[in-house]
């Protein structure tokens, strides 16, 4: 392979990497769509943590 070559798959790789750890992140910190039938008790009980 050549040099360039080798460069761009391993920055190509870095970035993928970033992406899927600031997709799980992001994915952590939000609730799926269908269970917001207790929000407003859930928000009373994060107050508190």
């Amino acid at each position: 392979m050549k040099t360039k070559k080798k460069i761009f798959l391993l920055v190509s790789i870095i970035f993928l990497i970033i992406m899927i750890l600031i997709g799980l992140d992001i994915s952590s910190k939000t609730t799926f769509p269908g269970s917001k039938g207790n929000l407003k008790e859930r928000i009373i009980n994060s107050d508190s943590e």
